[in-house]
């Protein structure tokens, strides 16, 4: 019994080790990429601007609900790492494929935004915590926004989960609230245009077919009739 129970326990560990360490590898790739191509000078920028951008108020303390998007993705991924391995596995996969999509658009077509106010309007903590984001994130590579395009992916997952946490009406509109006031800070502290929010949206829907409902695609639909028949 012993035995039997060491070798589960063996077993378990070894998946772990394979789920997780990949992913992990891949986070230290992505941001030792995204702090080259972030201090990277480049003779030429798109600019991203539509007129909503113009529209959209500045509101400093949307902040908060901006910097929560770093503990957002650790406990998310870290619960689906521990306790729903079957929503992880898909969950990985879309977020990897958009991070890298990111790193490849940024590195081929460098883009730029101007719409972080010159003086803030206000005195205030929140400002000042916008005036030191500002100072630590370039307004460069910027499309699609990797903060709504991960945040997304995350409510997805959330939402096709089965255990506990998945299951909490309350965790799951709590979570689905937040991920909602991250997405709208992203705008309403001048980090991204409307274009950057909607080319996220865009990213993972197209990630979600692809790798957690391929079922979907009208080539896999079209196959699978096909042995049907």
């Amino acid at each position: 019994m012993k035995r039997y129970s060491r070798d589960v326990v063996r077993a378990k560990a070894l998946q772990y080790v394979r789920t997780g360490v990949p992913f992990l590898c891949f986070i230290f790739f992505y941001l030792a990429m995204f702090s080259v191509l972030e201090h990277m000078t480049r003779l030429h920028y798109t600019v991203i601007h539509t007129a909503l951008d113009d529209m959209i108020p500045f509101c400093e303390i949307f902040v908060v609900p901006y910097l929560s998007w770093f503990p957002f993705m650790i406990f998310n991924c870290a619960y689906f790492f521990l306790f729903d391995q079957e929503t992880y596995r898909k969950v990985v996969p879309m977020l990897t494929f958009g991070m890298s999509l990111f790193l490849v658009v940024s590195a081929l077509f460098p883009n730029i935004q101007y719409l972080r106010p010159a003086v803030m309007p206000r005195d205030n903590v929140f400002t000042h915590m916008v005036a030191s984001l500002y100072r630590t994130d370039t307004p460069t590579n910027i499309c699609p926004s990797i903060h709504v395009y991960n945040t997304v992916c995350l409510l997805m997952g959330l939402y096709m989960g089965h255990q506990k946490l998945s299951r909490s009406k309350i965790y799951v509109a709590f979570t689905t609230v937040l991920g909602i006031l991250i997405i709208l800070s992203t705008m309403l502290i001048k980090q991204h245009s409307v274009l950057d929010v909607t080319a996220g949206f865009l990213l993972a829907g197209v990630a979600y077919l692809v790798f957690a409902r391929p079922d979907l695609l009208p080539l896999r639909r079209h196959s699978r009739r096909t042995a049907m028949d």
